[in-house]
């Protein structure tokens, strides 16, 4: 398994008037953890996009277990665990001192960005990500 730990302090942009994290944000906390966890691998989107594939979400879930207020650091760790093919999925789990206040994942579609048709992905990716993951994982 691959994983990833960033934080982020929650905005008060990010909060509804209550000052508790927006639903809606929390697919935003995927994102950044999705980004650290492909720039961990070696392979962040601009790379993918220099070789010109892209990797949209096409399903995504989110476990709302509690709340993130307004200030408060929410550390995001993402996992992959397993290797990619024409489709990816990420897992998450959100937390606020030391607390998980949502769960989920993403699954993602190798995409070619000329033709815009599923593809499959970089083999230096599924190289590097097959280095990382091991062979006990």
């Amino acid at each position: 398994m691959i994983k990833s730990e960033i934080n982020i302090r929650v905005l008060y942009a990010h909060t509804d008037k209550m000052g508790i994290i927006n639903n809606g944000r929390y697919l935003e906390y995927f994102e950044a953890g999705r980004n650290t966890l492909l720039r961990g691998i070696g392979f962040p989107y601009t790379e993918l996009e220099k070789l010109n594939y892209g990797l949209p979400v096409i399903e995504a879930h989110v476990n709302y277990i509690s709340t993130g207020a307004y200030d408060d650091v929410v550390v995001i760790r993402s996992f992959l665990k397993a290797l990619p093919t024409v489709r990816v999925k990420i897992d998450y789990e959100l937390s606020v001192n030391e607390k998980i206040i949502a769960t989920g994942y993403t699954i993602h579609s190798f995409i070619n960005l000329i033709t815009l048709k599923p593809a499959r992905p970089p083999k230096e990716f599924v190289e590097l990500v097959g280095q990382k993951l091991g062979p006990e994982d």
